[in-house]
């Protein structure tokens, strides 16, 4: 259980402001059908904080618990203070040029791809021994952020205190970050 619970908090929280949630924005802005957008959000979540929760499981197999907890403590560190750097959707985002169920699908995979929340999937995935509880809490989190942005747009992302939930997800993953250096200090 706490497995999911750390992994649903932390993703839920790091993904506000994310890319990701921009992207969500913009195809519900684009297509105005949540239900499709909503279910390739799961799809491409589910698919690559899988494939990032297998990669993080294999870390942790070549790993001694001690460095094991070192690492993802001072990688949490690192997420804290990339958390505090606000994402912008750019230029570079894929072209959605398919249905809403398809273009989400696809553009949130691509958009996923080395980003705060699947390296964060990868240390959860390598610090915990329950990779389904993992996956499962990364993909509610990443739900959990994006359904509201899907269903109210502009309106939910302008009077969000983005600032603040920024310096709360950093907090969070810097407290994570002790937590598992303590831990590590203690093997």
């Amino acid at each position: 259980m706490e497995a999911f619970l750390v992994s649903i908090s932390t993703v839920g929280i790091a993904e506000m402001g994310d890319r990701t949630q921009l992207l969500s924005l913009v195809l519900a802005c684009r297509y105005r059908q949540p239900w499709p957008i909503i279910a390739g959000i799961f799809v491409a979540t589910l698919a690559n904080h899988g494939a990032a929760a297998f990669l993080g499981r294999w870390i942790g197999f070549l790993l001694t618990p001690a460095i094991l907890d070192g690492a993802v403590g001072v990688s949490m560190l690192a997420m804290a203070l990339w958390t505090l750097r606000p994402d912008k959707l750019g230029d570079d985002s894929p072209r959605l040029v398919r249905g809403a169920f398809a273009a989400t699908t696809v553009a949130f995979f691509i958009a996923e791809i080395g980003d705060k929340t699947q390296i964060a999937t990868i240390g959860l995935a390598a610090a915990y021994p329950t990779l389904a509880a993992v996956i499962a809490g990364t993909t509610c989190g990443m739900l959990l952020a994006n359904i509201p942005v899907v269903f109210l747009g502009n309106t939910f992302t302008r009077r969000l205190p983005m600032q603040a939930i920024q310096r709360g997800a950093a907090c969070l993953f810097a407290g994570l970050g002790v937590l598992f250096i303590v831990r590590a200090l203690m093997h």
